[in-house]
Order: C-alpha cells, then structure tokens, then sequence
C-alpha cells in the first residue's frame, strides 16, 4: 500500500477528481469479498499460462500492474529458466514462468500476504537491503520494476539495489512507465550495468534488458532531513513528502495544536515520514505508526529517533501488525487513495474500517484528505462528522466513537 502507501503521491486535479468520481461499488470492480480477502489476479488474453494472487493494496489491483504483466510477457518470450530474483514480486506472478524458481522480495504489506497465499517464501525487504543472509549466492536472472510514481531518488535507489543483487554476467530485466521516465532510468542503468537496452514495449510500457559488466554499485540517495512541527523528520527515498511537510498534513497538524495528547493512546495511521505520529509523540502520547510500506516504515523509525522519542513504528496492511484488542484514544491519519498507477479508495476505506475497530469508546479519528473524496458518509457509521478546517483544496474532519 503505497500512498505511498505507503507512498502518497498526489495526483493532478483531473486525474484525482476522477478518482473522487469512482464510487466504492466501482472501486471494488472485479473483488470477491472484503479488503484483506486475496484472489486470482484478472489477466488479460495475452497471458495465457500465467497467474498471480492479488488483493486491495498490491499494485495493479485487481489485475496484475501493466508493466509487470509485459516483464512477465517478455521473460516468457526468452525462455527465462532457474533461478529468479523479483525485487518487485507483488503477487507472484514471475513464479507462474516455465520452470523458474522465484525468490521474491517485496516491501509491500499487502503484497507479501498475496505471496504467502501463493505457497512462495518472500523476503519483505526495502530498497538497499543486502539480500545474502536469505540468499548467500546472486541469482544469474533478476527482474525489476521501477517505480517510477514514487519519484527519481527512488527510481535511482531501485537501479542501485538491482545493480548489487545482479552478478557480473548476470542479466537485469527493468520493467516501467515511459511517463515515469523510464527511458531516463534505462541510461543510468546502461551507465552502470554497461550494456542494455529496451526490448519489449506495449502502450506506455517497457521493458529493457541489461547484461552487468564488472563494475562500482551506484550509491544509494541519501535521505531527506528537515524540522517541522517540533520534530526531526527522516525522509528517505520513495516516501511521500520526504523532503518538507505536505500541505494535508499542515493543515491537519496546524488545526490540532491545542488537542491535548498527554498520556493518550495514539495511532498514526498510514505514518509514510512519521511526522504525525512524532508530532503526537511531542505532546506527550504514547504512539504507534503504522505503514504498509517498508521504506516509509524505517522513515517513521528513523525520525523517532532523530527526535528522541519512543514509539512503535510496524509494518503493517492497515491494522493487521496489531493485537486483536489494541485500541487507541485518538488515530491520526492522511490516507491514500492510490496504489501504483492506480487511483482506488479501497486502502483508504479500509483506514475508516480500521478506526471503527480500533477506537475506544468516546475516542476520536482525525482525517485530512483532498476537499472532494466522499469519505463523510462512510465515517458517519463510526458517529457524528465533523468539518474542522477546509483550505487549500484539503478538509480536515473528526469523528467520535
């Protein structure tokens, strides 16, 4: 769940008004039950033979993302055997290949519980992690697919991570959006790999295919730090708004100044940097962050510490890392309402859900999203709505339990 979920890319006005325009009915085109229910992936006639377990929150839901299913297409086409490091498995659809023996990594929550419902032993990793405690040896084959929505730094940081899990001789198959500046990404790996090019392409998609030549790894971008609302935030490659607050969370953070935090139970959820949480943190609450991103979560870590606070920053798809009976007086949340490519309510829905189950009785869910998503109706069902602050095309709404 990027929101990056948890990479939380904003989208343009038009293209996230159609997205306010996709009723929840429509969001869930195509799913069989609730939000953490895992299905076959829908895939198109050209992907005869192949398969993929899905649910709400994996990139390309409820198909299997485009530039995976072309990645899958073309190894497919060039009888890829053996041994197969995914960096980007989502739900496993590399493994359905003739006779190829998948190791998958994913820094996807969600993802990894479609993995799991696949029979496959995923590694839940994030960009940089060296891979050779699960795998001492580098597998001669590895696939990637960039993501491209979650900006340079963390397109570059992916190139890197494929470089150093790739063996001399080993050939990288890098998957992404033309619109995402693959071709731009492609010659930075050609720089470092040595050889490559684009190979494969349908629509907007591509896929190239580079052989690695004996050579330095590409450092890995060094993270973003900056201080806002009495915290030290850590923002590291790929997370929403790593290098300065975004203006949803200002305004949240701006309208909640005087709530009294002290010795409260507090859940941030979907953290991404964990700002929210460490600003509750600073008013003196016990916190949680919860994000179905890896990467955000070692964000979230990382500026705990960095403001010298305690706190539990999880891994979680939603609520799932959570005990059956842990609840909070106050969860503070900006959700997202993509994943990938994708532009669906279902993650951000399911944090509605989440706050239901979760508050005590008499606590309060406090949500700041773009002025025109439809959250209201499905809040009502926790309690009376309120409109606390509406500015810069955000609202800032509570609801108490």
């Amino acid at each position: 769940m990027t929101r990056p979920k948890k990479q939380k890319v904003r989208f343009s006005r038009p293209e996230a008004k159609d997205a306010a325009r996709r009723t929840p009915a429509a969001a869930q085109e195509g799913r069989k039950g609730g939000y953490f229910d895992i299905q076959p992936a829908l895939l198109g006639q050209n992907m005869a033979g192949l398969s993929a377990l899905t649910k709400s929150g994996v990139r390309g839901f409820p198909e299997v993302d485009a530039a995976q299913a072309l990645l899958a297409r073309t190894m497919k086409k060039d009888r890829v055997r053996g041994e197969v490091l995914d960096l980007s498995a989502m739900g496993g659809l590399l493994a359905s290949l003739p006779e190829v023996k998948l190791r998958a990594v994913e820094g996807s929550a969600a993802a990894l519980s479609a993995l799991q419902a696949a029979g496959l032993e995923a590694r839940a990793a994030a960009v940089g992690d060296l891979l050779t405690d699960t795998w001492p040896d580098k597998a001669k084959v590895v696939a990637l697919v960039l993501s491209g929505d979650r900006g340079t730094a963390y397109a570059m940081a992916q190139v890197a991570w494929a470089h150093v899990n790739t063996p001399a001789g080993g050939t990288l198959y890098l998957a992404g959006d033309r619109d995402k500046g693959f071709d731009r990404y492609v010659r930075a790996a050609g720089a470092a790999f040595g050889a490559g090019e684009t190979v494969a392409r349908d629509g907007g998609m591509r896929v190239a295919k580079l052989v690695r030549r004996p050579g330095p790894t590409p450092p890995q971008p060094p993270a973003e730090t900056f201080e806002a609302f009495g915290v030290q935030v850590v923002g590291l490659a790929g997370v929403f708004s790593a290098a300065k607050p975004d203006k949803a969370t200002s305004l949240l953070l701006s309208h909640l100044d005087a709530l009294d935090l002290q010795g409260k139970d507090v859940l941030d959820l979907g953290c991404g940097t964990g700002i929210i949480g460490a600003w509750a943190g600073r008013k003196g609450a016990k916190v949680t962050l919860l994000d179905g991103d890896l990467q955000s979560v070692r964000s979230a870590r990382a500026t705990l510490e960095a403001s010298g606070l305690s706190g539990a920053a999880l891994h979680s798809d939603v609520d799932r890392a959570l005990p059956d009976e842990q609840q909070f007086d106050v969860i503070l949340s900006n959700p997202p309402f993509h994943v990938g490519r994708g532009t669906v309510l279902d993650v951000a829905l399911e944090f509605i859900a989440a706050a239901g189950r979760r508050l005590r009785a008499g606590g309060t869910f406090y949500l700041v999203a773009n002025d025109f998503l439809p959250y209201e109706s499905h809040l009502s069902a926790l309690g009376r709505v309120s409109e606390l602050a509406r500015e810069g095309g955000f609202k800032v709404l509570s609801v108490t339990k």
